[in-house]
């Protein structure tokens, strides 16, 4: 159809879904570091590895992102 009344939108709405995700779809960046949540252990963050992948050396539990931790 090819209405042509008042209240045709341009439809430019987020909808759902349409959100950027955790970050706001952005990279942390280089360095920084990975954090155990539970002992607060450090270590360097390696590019291109998820600190959520990783184990703390110390108790075991999963690392996160020292930038999340600090939120």
């Amino acid at each position: 159809m090819n209405g042509k009344g008042i209240n045709m939108g341009q439809g430019r709405g987020m909808g759902r879904g349409g959100g950027r995700g955790r970050n706001q779809g952005g990279a942390m960046g280089t360095g920084g570091y990975c954090v155990c949540a539970k002992c607060g252990e450090k270590v360097p963050h390696q590019q291109g590895v998820k600190c959520t992948t990783l184990k703390c050396p110390k108790c075991g539990k999963t690392m996160i992102r020292e930038e999340l931790l600090k939120k």
